[in-house]
């Protein structure tokens, strides 16, 4: 069940009314609607995994308790969560890949071996709810926050229906006191979460979606096609990940304000960044600061005393975890490896935390700032590159006709109207948000003071949805993550 399906809008009626109408007298019940829900949600999903969401639930809740209980046996109960989530995550997204890439190691040093691979299916959402659980247990062990003794309030937690599938990975600290206290129906927060859930439908079915025709078409054809096709297949793919994965956030987002919940943003409009270091603050906040909270801090003060190359040893690392978390591919290392790269100019001339200044202007940006953009997005689109290949060496062979002399050539049309719409739509998204970057989000409007205006953009955006929009409720590409 996808946010941009009739099946979720029926689901969401049905449980908004329950929601504020008949379970609204206690946060008990309506936390346990929450949770009831949420299987409900992830059974429509794929219902088989569903016992791994609930015993993975069961089992870090005791084990929780037991690190803030134990004295004894606290850290060996921390790691035994540390072991049950990261060998949960390897099992299900590695193990095949480890296998064959020990396979394919073996058999370059003409040593013949066939481990054999498993037919494993990976949980939609594993990589959410493994790092939420434990994030939790890393704070308990922290001091951050105690132990839940409420099994309702952890497990709806856990499985939280909006960001179960594709995040943000809210931290307990944040969103578990939410849940532990008395919501009521506020009109503003709910007006805005439906701004942001229309907002996040425009981005996902009218732009991500008619770009990915596009960009399908480019990848799946790149052999015969030029350098300047093939540039054109990098940037509607970059936008199409964006718009795509920030609409799914967006929704999220605003269906928990229906709620009565503020969950962690996202994305903080990051094609508008200057520099690599300014687009991870940015770009998937929520996957960022988790992995800079739990791994690149640890690291950075395990290598201090190497100066900078103790600090672009960590982030390295960090990044190549960023990509590595994505899936079991080389793919996915080698992106993670090369924004990592990226970071070490910033580094070795001190300013990788250092924020430039963003114009407040509402025209266009000052020309270093324009430039300062188009070098961190031309930079980000390379990346995408190599994320989308299926190979590594399908990668270098994208690469090396892109930077062949037909990138100079005319290019190549596959689809002449949709580019054309495409590109229309993308600009439509990117002026929005270009006039709303000091806001939440791309739908604020609160410049336009008369209420009839700011409906007709909604009208407008409604329409484009419904007759510009791409057919049928696609998936969300983070879904495969």
């Amino acid at each position: 069940m996808v946010f941009n399906s009739v099946a979720f809008a029926i689901f969401f009626i049905v449980f908004f009314f329950l929601y504020w109408f008949v379970f609204s007298k206690t946060i008990k019940w309506q936390n346990f609607l929450i949770l009831a829900a949420s299987y409900l949600f992830y059974s429509f999903t794929d219902w088989r995994f569903l016992a791994i969401l609930i015993l993975s639930s069961i089992f870090n809740y005791w084990v929780g308790i037991g690190i803030e209980r134990s004295i004894r046996y606290r850290k060996l109960l921390l790691w035994m969560g540390m072991v049950q989530g990261i060998g949960s995550l390897i099992f299900f997204k590695y193990f095949n890949f480890f296998v064959n890439s020990f396979n394919t190691l073996f058999t370059s040093l003409n040593i013949h071996v066939n481990f054999q691979v498993l037919s494993i299916i990976v949980p939609v959402g594993i990589s959410f709810f493994t790092f939420r659980t434990m994030s939790y247990l890393l704070d308990i062990d922290k001091g951050k926050i105690k132990a839940s003794t409420n099994w309702v309030s952890f497990f709806a937690y856990v499985a939280f229906f909006p960001s179960l599938l594709s995040g943000p990975i809210d931290k307990a600290r944040t969103f578990m006191p939410q849940l532990e206290r008395r919501r009521e129906f506020s009109y503003v927060m709910a007006a805005d979460g439906m701004r942001q859930i229309l907002w996040g439908l425009f981005k996902k079915m009218v732009v991500a979606d008619n770009c990915a025709i596009i960009a399908d078409g480019i990848f799946s054809n790149y052999h015969d096609l030029p350098g300047s096709s093939l540039l054109m297949g990098a940037f509607f793919y970059t936008i199409q990940m964006y718009a795509d994965f920030s609409g799914y956030s967006d929704m999220a987002i605003g269906v928990s304000k229906l709620l009565g919940f503020n969950i962690t943003p996202n994305f903080n409009f990051p094609f508008f960044a200057r520099n690599i270091a300014d687009f991870w603050r940015r770009w998937h906040i929520s996957l960022t600061t988790w992995l800079t909270e739990y791994v690149f801090t640890p690291l950075s003060i395990t290598f201090r005393d190497l100066g900078k190359a103790g600090v672009s040893l960590a982030i390295i690392i960090n990044f190549t975890l960023v990509g590595i978390w994505h899936g079991a591919n080389w793919t996915y290392v080698a992106f993670g490896f090369m924004h990592g790269c990226y970071f070490i100019p910033l580094i070795i001339k001190g300013t990788m935390n250092k924020k430039k200044r963003v114009d407040k202007e509402s025209g266009f940006p000052a020309l270093d700032h324009g430039l300062d953009i188009f070098k961190t997005f031309t930079l980000v689109m390379l990346t995408f590159v190599v994320f989308r290949a299926s190979s590594i060496s399908d990668a270098l062979q994208y690469y090396n006709i892109l930077f062949s002399q037909s990138l100079f050539s005319t290019p190549v049309f596959l689809e002449k109207i949709i580019i054309v719409k495409a590109s229309i739509f993308i600009l439509i998204m990117m002026l929005m948000e270009w006039v709303q970057r000091e806001q939440e989000h791309g739908l604020v409007l609160d410049y336009f003071k008369s209420p009839a205006l700011r409906a007709s953009v909604y009208c407008v955006l409604i329409f484009m949805i419904i007759w510009l929009g791409s057919t049928g409720a696609n998936q969300f590409i983070y879904f495969n993550f």
